[in-house]
């Protein structure tokens, strides 16, 4: 009930007239912050079992002590249950004085945590009258809100409801939460009115949880037996319960004084003494001199009683405060879930959870269902476009260029395009009127800056923008985006030019350094077959003039596959089997290259693709007023003066054709819509390099608002439908000059394409020519080992020089062959020669022997 003078005067004087150690009560919150003043200069504990306003606190009132459930908790448990049903915004009607300023204050952090609010609070006075309740519902019913939260006193509780029934407010669409008031008045009412019954179907309703014991139960049972012997007609409630604990607490806690030993004694206070005229006899307050001592113990009071645990927590609030969420419905109403400080909404009773761990987690909340006001069991949306005759106030962009997208006629009212007829249609699809005016920003000679449209939203002087929008980081800080309409991601537009043919173009495929690697290495291939076939091929061989043509012509020959020679040798029929490997990836190389350079369209600035623009220092251009220029500085890293605002289609066109010599721009980086339209005109840009952002447009509107989600889901309908599509190819037509960028920028080729390649082919050949030396030292070895021993008689001698002078006519043999110079004049002699002189040596030497066996048999 709401405090009154004459509550608190009737206090003051019991506190005069007798000796109080402790006070219980009083049964709100208004009297309880009087009366805390007091208590805290006479040091007597206060403990208050229907006082929850947040507001009365251990820290500004010591001796304050609260035995019931705190308004905090419960507005905590209010935000979840909204949280649960993914309602964004609610109504807060309260009674306009401390209980209700402070417990609307705790649910608005507690919704804002969970990323909802409080669209409209509608306070009412006490004592307010029907008609003043009825102008305030009035106003609440015109917001968009169709979430009522409740949180006022008993008095005029019940008013409020008979009202919103006359007003329409209690059918279907609509939802109440009510906190803990209308339980208490629902439990001490019992059966209740049928007609105001039928005032309150469908609302959800809190009550402190009070868990089931037999202790509850014989309680009861003694009050409804007391009752019925008085004709009481009232039962208990919660807060009844929690009385009937705290009036055991302060009894155990001054039985826990005594039995320490303490006294109970007064004194008195001198800056406390009687005012001229004053009715209250101040000097007779006495200050309770074991006030802190009989607060300590109810401290650390630990019992059971009817309510559970009783047991006070640092900020001395109860410990495990917990809700039952109800739902009304016929004569009474169900229990539908509990709400813990522990672990959240549950179906399941605190006391079981108590025993788990703590699980919080957004999958792990339930409740069972809800009849919502209506009887339907289908959740309420939560709000309807506001019915104050306003309209939703639509800003856009009014450019010079890139009409396509939004284009503003004469009047606020005459604008198309495509992201405008695209949210038209959108509007068209949802379930509910929503009148828009759409207001014009910008003056059509430059382009407006978006980030400062889409701030005005943040600062309620829009309702929505419609555009191209792009959904980026910081304005999803401050705005609620739709789903995407169309991708909308980040190109670079750069001038393209036929290449210039002349006479030296054939040598443009490949590079200085190619050009040198390539030659080197045919030659380099050409002395290699040219040692591996000499000692066995006659083409190979002759004189050393002869012998250079060969390596030469055999070398360049192979480049057209023209090469006569024969190879004999494996080693040498290996490594030319990989060398026409490698000239056909060449002669495959250079001819694309070549037809690339002198057919396709070059890249007038050289610019490839993002890596190559973010590290040349050419200039850049950019669409004024768009979030591209914060990109390219931001998360680029590309300095400021770089940067080359541009407004219109004819400075985009202007400032490429012009390039970076002449005050134009290497490049421009835009969204790629805008990229198609330019394009689709102008044939001498293209699009190089890869979209490098993934971007999208959307409508904005106010954060959280809920049509940002019904839009979403009508855009997914027209997307669907093919009627996105449809719009789009209505105002976005396909580039004319294609956008094909294949041939774009072809490139003279280096030595970092083929040098993988070259490595393999000179390691084949290095291996090759080990092969070979290897082969020819073993034959050395068993050339000088088949020489005889000893002079050989003259018939001998005059055979093996006519051999000798047979295979080198110009040359004798030498006796021994000792030295590198003999080594080589062997590798220079043709193997199968020296395979003939060391089988006639071999002969020689089985004739000698058995000469030599049949002397010694004669003799």
């Amino acid at each position: 009930r709401t405090p009154t003078a004459a509550g608190f005067l009737e206090l003051s004087k019991q506190l005069m007239e007798k000796n109080v150690v402790a006070v219980i009560g009083p049964q709100s919150s208004g009297i309880g912050h009087v009366i805390s003043h007091v208590v805290n200069e006479l040091h007597v504990p206060l403990l208050s079992f229907a006082a929850t306003d947040p507001t009365l606190s251990a820290s500004e009132y010591p001796y304050f002590l609260r035995s019931t459930i705190s308004d905090y908790f419960q507005m905590h448990a209010v935000a979840s249950i909204i949280d649960y049903f993914q309602w964004k915004e609610v109504t807060a009607i309260f009674v306009d004085d401390d209980y209700g300023r402070g417990g609307v204050s705790v649910l608005g952090d507690a919704l804002g945590a969970k990323r909802a609010r409080i669209s409209h609070k509608a306070a009412i006075p006490p004592n307010s009258d029907t008609d003043l309740i009825n102008d305030v519902l009035f106003r609440a019913n015109m917001m968009e809100s169709r979430v009522f939260v409740v949180h006022v006193n008993p008095d005029a509780g019940m008013r409020i409801f008979a009202i919103a029934n006359k007003l329409q407010m209690m059918g279907t669409g609509y939802v109440w939460i009510v906190t803990d008031w209308l339980a208490a008045v629902l439990d001490s009412s019992g059966p209740g009115d049928p007609k105001a019954m039928s005032y309150i179907q469908g609302l959800i309703v809190l009550r402190q949880h009070t868990p089931d014991s037999d202790a509850k139960r014989k309680f009861v049972a003694k009050w409804n037996n007391a009752a019925n012997n008085r004709s009481i007609a009232s039962g208990m409630n919660s807060y009844g319960f929690y009385a009937y604990d705290s009036v055991w607490v302060v009894a155990r806690a001054i039985n826990e004084y005594l039995n320490s030993g303490q006294q109970i004694t007064f004194s008195a206070d001198p800056r406390l003494h009687n005012s001229n005229g004053s009715s209250l006899r101040l000097s007779k307050l006495k200050i309770f001199d074991g006030g802190d001592q009989l607060l300590q113990q109810l401290l650390l009071t630990n019992m059971t009683g009817l309510t559970g645990l009783v047991q006070f927590n640092a900020d001395r609030n109860l410990v495990r405060p917990a809700y039952d969420i109800l739902n009304v419905g016929g004569t009474g109403s169900r229990l539908i879930g509990h709400w813990s400080n522990y672990s959240g909404l549950s179906v399941s009773s605190p006391e079981i959870l108590y025993r788990k761990p703590p699980n919080t987690s957004t999958s792990a909340q339930q409740l069972h269902s809800v009849v919502w006001p209506g009887d339907t069991t289908t959740k309420p949306r939560g709000w309807v476009f506001p019915n104050n005759g306003q309209p939703l106030r639509v800003g856009v962009p009014n450019k010079p260029s890139f009409r396509e997208l939004v284009s503003v006629g004469k009047g606020p009212d005459n604008v198309t395009g495509y992201s405008v007829d695209i949210f038209n249609a959108a509007i068209k699809l949802l379930p509910y009127p929503v009148p828009c005016q759409f207001i014009t920003i910008g003056d059509g000679s430059k382009n407006p800056n978006y980030d400062d449209i889409i701030s005005r939203i943040a600062t309620n002087a829009l309702d929505a923008a419609v555009g191209d929008f792009a959904i980026v980081r910081n304005r999803t800080k401050i705005a609620e985006f739709t789903q995407p309409y169309i991708e909308a991601g980040l190109v670079i537009v750069a001038p393209v030019r036929k290449a210039n043919s002349n006479a030296w173009a054939f040598f443009k495929p490949f590079t200085l350094e190619m050009w040198c690697v390539t030659g080197t290495l045919f030659i380099f291939v050409g002395v290699v077959v040219w040692i591996l076939e000499h000692r066995s091929n006659e083409e190979f061989r002759g004189s050393p003039r002869r012998q250079i043509l060969t390596i030469f012509w055999f070398s360049f020959s192979t480049m057209f596959f023209a090469h006569r020679e024969n190879t004999v040798s494996a080693l040498g029929r290996f490594v030319l089997i990989i060398w026409l490997f490698v000239v056909l990836i060449i002669n495959s190389s250079y001819t694309a290259s070549l037809t690339s350079i002198l057919t396709v369209q070059q890249l007038a600035t050289g610019i490839t693709g993002l890596d190559n623009l973010v590290a040349s220092a050419l200039p850049i251009g950019y669409p004024a007023g768009k979030f591209v220029r914060n990109y390219l500085i931001d998360e680029l890293n590309i300095p400021e003066s770089r940067l080359v605002p541009l407004s219109t289609v004819e400075e985009y066109a202007n400032a490429l054709n012009r390039g970076p010599k002449d005050g134009g721009v290497a490049a421009v980086v835009d969204e790629m819509p805008c990229v198609e339209i330019f394009l689709s005109t102008h044939c001498n840009f293209r699009i190089v390099g890869q979209e490098f952002t993934k971007e999208g447009w959307g409508f904005a509107f106010q954060r959280d608002s809920p049509l940002a989600a019904d839009l979403s889901t009508a855009i997914l309908q027209l997307s669907e439908s093919g009627q996105l599509q449809r719009i789009h190819d209505e105002w976005l037509t396909d580039p004319t000059c294609g956008d094909d960028d294949s041939g774009l920028g072809a490139v003279r080729l280096g030595l970092g394409s083929f040098w993988g390649l070259f490595l393999l082919c000179a390691l084949i050949c290095v291996f090759a020519l080990m092969v070979y030396f290897a082969r020819i030292c073993w034959q050395y070895s068993r050339y000088s080992s088949s020489e005889p021993p000893s002079e050989p008689s003259d018939s001998a001698a005059a055979v093996t020089t006519a051999t000798i002078a047979q295979i080198r006519p110009e040359k004798p043999k030498p006796t021994r062959l000792g030295s590198f110079k003999e080594l080589i004049q062997f590798a220079d002699t043709k193997e199968e020669e020296i395979k003939k002189v060391m089988k006639r040596r071999l002969s020689e030497k089985d004739t000698r022997a058995t000469g030599s066996a049949h002397s010694v048999s004669s003799a």
